[in-house]
């Protein structure tokens, strides 16, 4: 069955890239509805639903675009936490252009939403099952996406600081793994690359506190990692967020190679532009029990930093 959230959940603080002050509220919404954003600081109200063919194509983040050209930016961390706590219906409020970066994490929308709790609703809900390969690429970069019966993330990455270097991780994404695993993983960047952004006026709200910034071999981020390789982790979350776009949880082996947000949303597109590779599925009792977020508690969050 679907799932929408029991009560409100508010959050507040500043967008990465704009630097602005934003207020977030996830409400309760009827089955069918989606994950739709609506944009309270704009006349009218506009709505954009979480449609990976409403994505713009952006290597910092994932962002969307109406009709109209209103814009909801930096969702993948928000989209993430609902993809992984098994939320499929929300209706988001948010009174500025940007989702907040919070710790840079998805950790603080996970405690939120779990805390809320979530409600079934009296409608089936359907699985998108990948049926054979697709694979897209750019340049050294890779994505795709294979049959398997559960969610699966197989991430790997390569950068030339040692505080990053080469990182592989492989995870099932079914019975609260996200939660437990990957939801406390911050995003992650190099000290020269932030100081050239904010010479353009970009990541105007990053800063170590939000954010895993190395320079060679240091971490130069108060506490250090979470994890030993917290970038790779990041990087999977981010695949969860971006994935979900798709309208529906996916049953099938996602493989990034070096991917990011862009990669990720052409893999979408090149999906869903391929009927025979992939159909939907409507989740019964065996298929609902290995969705990413199916079976997640408060016991999850104790290994959450």
């Amino acid at each position: 069955m679907q799932t929408t959230l029991k009560s409100d959940v508010i959050f507040e603080g500043t967008g990465l890239h704009s630097g602005e002050a934003v207020r977030v509220v996830l409400h309760p919404a009827s089955a069918n509805t989606g994950i739709v954003f609506r944009r309270t600081d704009v006349a009218g109200f506009p709505t954009l639903l979480a449609d990976f063919r409403d994505v713009i194509v952006s290597p910092l983040n994932t962002r969307l675009s109406n009709a109209d050209g209103v814009t909801v930016s930096t969702i993948e961390h928000l989209m993430a936490a609902l993809a992984g706590c098994g939320v499929h219906n929300a209706l988001i409020d948010i009174d500025g252009p940007e989702v907040p970066i919070l710790d840079g994490s998805a950790a603080s929308f996970v405690r939120g939403i779990v805390k809320a709790g979530l409600t079934r609703l009296s409608a089936p809900l359907r699985a998108i099952e990948i049926l054979r390969e697709v694979e897209v690429s750019d340049g050294d970069a890779t994505a795709k996406l294979a049959p398997a019966t559960t969610l699966q993330i197989d991430f790997e990455i390569e950068f030339k600081d040692a505080a990053i270097g080469r990182q592989k991780k492989t995870l099932n994404m079914a019975n609260g793994a996200f939660v437990r695993e990957l939801c406390d993983s911050r995003t992650f960047c190099r000290s020269a690359d932030v100081d050239a952004m904010h010479a353009n006026g970009l990541a105007l709200g990053g800063s170590v506190e939000n954010a895993v910034v190395v320079d060679g071999d240091k971490v130069l981020t108060p506490g250090g990692l979470r994890h030993a390789d917290e970038a790779v982790r990041h990087k999977m979350l981010d695949a969860l967020g971006d994935l979900y776009t798709a309208g529906a949880p996916i049953l099938g082996r996602y493989t990034g190679s070096r991917a990011g947000h862009a990669m990720t949303n052409k893999l979408l597109r090149a999906l869903f532009d391929q009927p025979d590779a992939w159909r939907f599925v409507q989740c019964d009792v065996k298929i609902a029990a290995r969705l990413p977020g199916v079976g997640v508690s408060a016991a999850d969050l104790d290994a959450v930093a």
